[in-house]
């Protein structure tokens, strides 16, 4: 039997009665899908996790954790974890993304950054996953595996490969030094839903337990969707001025704290760097291709502005130069 058949079957046994439609809901980065059931007046959320590439226990995990912490996420109202099918509550269908302008920016951001802080005050070790060192060099280690040697066909020489290598040690430095929240992971424009409460949040079920800059820099040096420095400044500070107030253990001196954001950020976009380029390569997922300049301009810009980055921004000269690796100086 088919899985489409499948679902059509594990539906009708949990919607006795109901006559519904499926329609695609949103698109994924994995092998997820998502389908809007809908029997009027009513609507529900089917994710479709196949069990062979997908594991639905940590999203439940995580929906309750999270849900219990006080924010907007989907409730689970049927689940099926052996095959791979949860039922959820619907919210919505309009992204921050799709509904962010320079009007309506202020307010969208203030709740995300509150959403943010209720999660990181619930934050208890021990309950999630530690974005640990391994973790979070094997997110680096995407960036010349993927980017550079797939995706540029670039073959490192020894002493680039040396040299990425110390910055990736500076970059693990600063982030395990930060203090240790919650952290969603992928904290964006794509996964916040304009709804009430506001936002609703999606695509939590790879958090961990981490630095406590990770999803700021997820949502303001976000992949598909830029603002000048200057707002991402302001809104960076209103969220640091609450995180204060509210005791969370960020740094006193918000030049310190801008710093860690900063640095935080370049880890990520180092990382997405990767992904996006394994998303096309592996997956044939191309338009994550249109993303990358963004991305590669948040790195830029940051490795700019901290001179100890700068044998980075000179590895990425020699990238767009495609010159000959074997002799470059560092």
């Amino acid at each position: 039997m088919s899985r489409n058949l499948s679902i059509d079957d594990w539906l009708h046994a949990r919607l006795p009665r109901r006559v519904f439609s499926l329609a695609p809901a949103s698109e994924d980065a994995s092998f997820r899908r998502y389908f809007r059931v809908t029997s009027a007046p009513d609507t529900w959320i089917l994710m479709d996790a196949p069990p062979e590439h997908e594991d639905c226990r940590p999203f439940v995990a995580v929906a309750k954790l999270f849900g219990a912490a006080g924010v907007h996420v989907p409730r689970v109202i049927a689940e099926d974890l052996d095959n791979g099918y949860l039922l959820l509550s619907d919210l919505g269908a309009t992204t921050y993304l799709e509904a962010l302008n320079d009007a309506n920016a202020n307010d969208l951001y203030r709740a995300a950054n509150q959403a943010l802080l209720d999660i990181q005050l619930a934050s208890r070790p021990g309950v999630l996953p530690e974005y640990d060192r391994a973790l979070l060099l094997r997110e680096l280690r995407l960036f010349p595996d993927w980017y550079v040697a797939k995706h540029l066909g670039i073959a490192l020489a020894p002493q680039q490969a040396r040299s990425l290598d110390d910055t990736f040690e500076l970059i693990l430095a600063n982030n395990l030094a930060q203090p240790q929240v919650y952290v969603h992971r992928d904290y964006h424009s794509r996964n916040l839903m304009v709804t009430e409460p506001n936002p609703g949040i999606l695509d939590f079920q790879d958090a961990v337990y981490g630095p406590v800059t990770y999803d700021l820099a997820s949502l303001y040096k976000d992949a598909y969707i830029a603002w000048s420095e200057e707002r991402i400044i302001d809104w960076v500070a209103r969220y640091w001025k609450a995180a204060r107030s509210a005791g969370l253990p960020v740094h006193q001196d918000f030049g310190f704290f801008y710093r860690d954001f900063e640095w935080m950020g370049v880890q990520r976009h180092i990382k997405v760097l990767g992904i996006f380029a394994r998303l096309f390569h592996r997956d044939g997922k191309e338009r994550y291709l249109q993303d990358m300049p963004l991305v590669m301009s948040y790195l830029r810009k940051a490795c700019a502005r901290y001179p100890e980055l700068a044998p980075l921004s000179r590895l990425l000269d020699a990238f767009d130069r495609r010159e000959p690796t074997a002799g470059y100086t560092f």
